[in-house]
C-alpha cells in the first residue's frame, strides 16, 4: 500500500479551491495527478480486500490446526476399532504385528502398502483403507478447536496471529463506505491518463475523446483536492498503520498474553472465520417460528457499543427489543449483562434517554464497570449514602443515561418522579419471585409504569414452577393467567411453549464452541476422629448447620479428611500454575480453610486471598478478584458461596472446590459459572468434598428432584409429562428435618 501521507498533487496542478485552478495540460503536473490519483485507488482497494485476504489466512490457520487435532485423534485410534465399519470379516492380527497398530498409520500407508504385508489380502486392505477414510470422516466432524494457552503449538500461535491481523483489517475499514471514492477515482484514470501525456493527445484525433480526456483529468484534479479524499487519506494512513502494527505484532509472548487479555474477542474472531456460530434454532432458544423470525428481522442499532456482539447475543437484545417485556434466562457465562446494554444502546441511537438497571448491591460495581467498558453511554449509581443519593438521581433525571441501583434503594425512590423509563432491567431477578416481599413489590411498581422491563436471571425457578408464574406476572399477566398449574399434561416442552413470548433461554452447549470443558469430581471422603465424634454430636442435638460443618471442625489437615484433601487439591493446581476458588456457605469454614492454607499444612509460595463475604463491600469483593485476577503465580480465593457466586467475573480461577452441597441445585452452578464462563481459556476443574455417610450423602439424595423440576422446566430439553404442580420440592425446613431424622435412625441403628 502507497503511503497515504505522501499522496500528494503537484502544488503547480491546482489552488486552494479546485474550483479555481488554472486548466491542467499535458506535462509533469497532469501525470503527477494521475499518479496521485492510481496510488489512492490502489490504497482504497488494499484496505478493501485487506479483512478478507486476512480472514482466508485466518481460516488456514484454523485448519492446520484442525488438521493436527485430527492427525492426532486418529494416531491415538487403535486400528481394531474400525472392526464395526467392515460388514466383512477382516483380521488385524498381521497388520498390528507388522507395526501399523493406529487408524492414523492405515491412513498414511495406504492400500497398496497395507497389501503387502504377509496375511492380507489386496480386498481386505481396501476394505480397511476404505473404513479408516470413514473413520477419519467421522472424528473430523466432532473436532472442535479450541485455543489452548497452555499449549500454544506453531498452529496454534500462527491462528492467534492470523486472528489478530484479521481485527487489525477489520478495524481499518471502520467508517463510511470507501468503495464509491474508489469507483468514482477509478473511472477517470484512462482518459485523465491520456489528456496527461502530449504523444497521446497527438494521436487522439477525435475531438470528442480529446474533450472528455481533459474533462477526466480536471475531475480528478479535482476530486483528489477535495474534502472526502482528504478524510480518505487519513483513514488510509490510520489503516496502513493498523496493518504494520499487525505484521510487528508477531512475537508469541505478546501474541499468547493479548489473547489471555481478550479471549472473549479473540474466540469470537474464531466462531466468525471458521464459521462456527451454532444452529439457528439454538442461538434463538428454541422459540416458535412466528416468534424468532419477527426477532431475526429486526435491525440492531450497535452504533453505541463499543464491543461486537455474539450471534445469539445480538438475537437476545432483539428479542426483548420486539417482545419488550420479558425474562432473559440465559444460563450463567452467556452475557446476559451484555445483551441488555446491547438493547438499550439500540433504544438511546433511537433518541430515548433514561434507562434503570436494578441489582443486588455486590453487583453495582460490576454494572457501571461493563457500561463504562462496552457503551457510549453515560452511567450513575444511585446506590449511595444520604444526600448523594438524592443529588445522583436528580442529575439523571437532568441528564439520562443508565442508573443502577439495589433492591432495597428502588424502595426508597420518590413514587412522583417524573421520568420516562425506556427500559427497566432487573438483574438476578428471581430475587422477586416472593409477591409478599417489600422489594417484590418495588419491582413489580416499577414494572407497571415502564414500557419495556427485562428481567435477567439464569435461575428463574429454585423450588416451585410457581415462583416462575410470578416472575412472568410482574411482565405479562395474561401469559401467567395462561400458566394453568392444575392443567396435568402440561409437560416441560408445552410449558415453554406457552411462556414463548416472555421467556429466552439459551444453554452453554448450545452457543459456546469455544467454552473449555468443564471437568467434576466428587471427592469422597471419610469422617473419622475428631470430625466424626463432633458430626454425631450435632446429630444427637438436632444441629443440621452444624452436620454440614463438622468435618472441618479439628482445624488441621491431620485431623480432617476434608482439609487435608482440600490442601492437596490446591497443591496440585499451584504445581500446574493455576488458580482456584474455594466455596463454602459457612464463614467459620472460610476462615478454617484460611488458616490451614496459610499455615504449617498449606500450600507453599501461592497467595491466599479472603475471605469475600457477604459482609465485605461491593468494591472490596471486586477489589479481591482483581487482586486473583493479577496475581503473577498460583493464588486462592475463598470465599462464601452466596456472595461470590453472583455477579462476579473470575476466569483467572479453573479450579473450583465446594466445600459442602448446598440446598438449592442453582446456588452451586451459579458459582461455578463464575469461573466456567465466555472468556475462560483453560479447562474447569470442579471438586465436590464430600463426606460418605454423612449429612452429605443425604443432601445430594434429597436434592435429586429439585434439580430434576430446574432442568425440566427452566432449560431446554425434552422430557416426560409432568404438571408443573408435580415438581414442587421439599422446603428448606422440611430437608433439614428428614435429614436429621434420617441420622439419627442410621445412629441408633449402629
Amino acid at each position: 500500500m502507497a503511503r497515504a501521507a505522501e499522496l500528494t498533487t503537484d502544488p503547480q496542478s491546482a489552488g486552494d479551491n479546485p474550483a479555481e485552478a488554472s486548466p491542467l495540460r499535458p506535462g509533469k503536473a497532469a501525470r503527477a495527478v494521475v499518479s496521485d490519483g492510481r496510488a489512492v485507488r490502489d490504497a482504497i482497494d488494499a484496505v478493501l480486500a485487506a479483512p478478507g485476504e486476512a480472514r482466508d489466512v485466518a481460516r488456514q490457520a484454523y485448519e492446520a490446526v484442525r488438521g493436527r487435532l485430527l492427525a492426532e485423534a486418529l494416531d491415538a485410534m487403535p486400528v481394531d476399532s474400525l472392526r464395526d465399519l467392515i460388514q466383512k470379516r477382516v483380521t488385524f492380527a498381521p497388520l498390528i504385528d507388522a507395526g501399523m497398530e493406529t487408524v492414523g498409520q492405515v491412513l498414511a500407508a495406504g492400500a497398496g502398502q497395507i497389501a503387502r504385508i504377509p496375511g492380507v489380502r489386496r480386498r481386505s486392505a481396501k476394505r480397511i483403507v476404505s473404513a479408516a477414510i470413514q473413520q477419519r470422516e467421522s472424528v473430523k466432524e466432532a473436532i472442535r478447536v479450541r485455543i489452548d494457552p497452555d499449549a500454544r503449538t506453531p498452529e496454534q500461535t500462527a491462528l492467534v496471529a492470523a486472528l489478530r491481523r484479521y481485527e487489525r483489517a477489520r478495524s481499518a475499514l471502520k467508517g463510511p463506505d470507501l468503495s464509491p471514492l474508489a469507483s468514482e477515482i477509478g473511472s477517470r484514470l484512462d482518459p485523465a491518463a491520456r489528456a496527461a501525456s502530449r504523444a497521446r493527445m497527438l494521436f487522439t484525433f477525435s475531438g470528442r475523446k480529446k474533450a472528455e480526456a481533459r474533462d477526466a483529468l480536471t475531475g480528478l484534479d479535482e476530486i483528489l483536492n477535495s474534502k472526502p479524499v482528504t478524510t480518505a487519506r487519513k483513514r488510509l494512513s490510520r489503516a496502513e498503520a493498523e496493518l504494520e502494527k499487525a505484521d510487528k505484532e508477531q512475537r508469541a509472548t505478546r501474541l499468547w498474553n493479548d489473547y489471555l487479555a481478550r479471549p472473549v474477542t479473540y474466540n469470537g474472531l474464531l466462531i466468525e472465520v471458521a464459521e462456527l456460530d451454532p444452529a439457528r434454532e439454538a442461538s434463538q432458544g428454541f422459540l416458535p417460528a412466528d416468534i424468532a423470525e419477527q426477532v431475526r428481522v429486526l435491525p440492531l442499532d450497535q452504533s453505541l457499543l463499543k464491543t461486537s456482539l455474539r450471534g445469539y447475543q445480538a438475537f437476545g437484545a432483539k428479542f426483548a427489543l420486539v417482545q419488550e417485556r420479558v425474562i432473559l434466562g440465559d444460563e450463567m457465562g452467556l452475557g446476559k449483562t451484555m445483551q441488555s446494554l446491547a438493547a438499550m444502546c439500540h433504544l438511546a441511537a433511537k433518541g430515548a434517554t433514561h434507562f434503570l438497571v436494578v441489582c443486588p448491591a455486590s453487583v453495582v460495581i460490576n454494572w457501571t464497570r461493563e457500561v463504562e467498558r462496552h457503551t457510549l453511554l453515560d452511567v450513575r449509581r444511585l446506590h449511595l449514602p444520604g444526600t448523594k443519593r438524592v443529588v445522583a438521581t436528580h442529575e439523571w433525571l437532568a441528564k439520562g443515561g443508565i442508573a443502577v441501583t439495589t433492591f432495597e434503594a428502588l424502595r426508597a425512590m420518590p413514587q412522583d418522579i417524573d421520568v420516562s423509563v425506556a427500559m427497566l432491567v432487573v438483574d438476578e431477578a428471581h430475587y422477586a419471585k416472593n409477591p409478599n416481599a417489600l422489594r417484590t413489590q418495588a419491582v413489580s411498581e416499577w414494572a407497571a409504569r415502564s414500557r419495556r422491563v427485562l428481567f435477567l436471571t439464569g435461575t428463574p425457578m429454585e423450588n416451585k414452577v410457581a415462583e416462575f408464574r410470578v416472575l412472568v406476572g410482574h411482565l405479562r399477566p395474561e401469559v401467567a393467567e395462561n400458566l394453568d398449574l392444575g392443567d396435568e399434561s402440561l409437560d416441560g416442552t408445552k410449558f415453554r411453549e406457552k411462556v414463548a413470548p416472555v421467556y429466552l433461554r439459551r444453554n452453554q452447549e448450545d452457543v459456546l464452541s469455544e467454552l473449555p470443558a468443564r471437568l467434576e469430581t466428587q471427592e469422597w471422603v471419610a469422617l473419622d476422629g475428631a470430625a466424626l465424634r463432633a458430626y454425631r454430636k450435632a446429630v444427637l442435638d438436632g444441629n443440621f448447620m452444624g452436620m454440614r460443618r463438622a468435618a472441618f471442625d479439628p482445624g488441621t489437615a491431620k485431623g480432617s479428611q476434608k482439609l487435608r484433601r482440600l490442601v492437596e487439591i490446591v497443591g496440585e493446581a499451584a504445581d500446574g500454575g493455576r488458580k482456584v476458588i474455594v466455596f463454602s456457605y459457612f464463614r467459620d469454614v472460610l476462615e478454617t480453610v484460611m488458616e490451614v492454607l496459610k499455615g504449617r499444612d498449606g500450600v507453599q509460595d501461592i497467595r491466599v486471598i479472603g475471605p469475600l463475604t457477604g459482609g465485605i463491600s461491593p468494591a472490596d469483593r471486586q477489589a479481591m478478584v482483581d487482586e486473583l485476577t493479577s496475581a503473577k503465580g498460583p493464588a486462592v480465593l475463598v470465599s462464601q458461596i452466596q456472595a461470590g457466586g453472583v455477579g462476579l467475573n473470575i476466569q483467572a480461577a479453573s479450579v473450583i472446590v465446594i466445600a459442602e452441597p448446598q440446598l438449592t441445585p442453582s446456588s452451586e452452578e451459579q458459582a461455578i459459572a463464575r469461573a466456567h464462563r465466555m472468556g475462560q481459556v483453560r479447562p474447569v476443574d470442579v471438586h465436590r468434598l464430600l463426606c460418605e455417610d454423612s449429612v452429605d450423602q443425604r443432601v445430594l439424595e434429597l436434592l435429586a428432584d429439585k434439580r430434576e423440576a430446574f432442568d425440566e422446566y427452566a432449560r431446554r430439553s425434552d422430557m416426560a409429562n409432568a404438571a408443573p404442580d408435580a415438581v414442587d420440592t421439599r422446603s428448606e425446613a422440611e430437608l433439614r428435618q428428614a435429614i436429621v431424622a434420617a441420622e439419627r435412625k442410621r445412629f441408633k441403628a449402629a
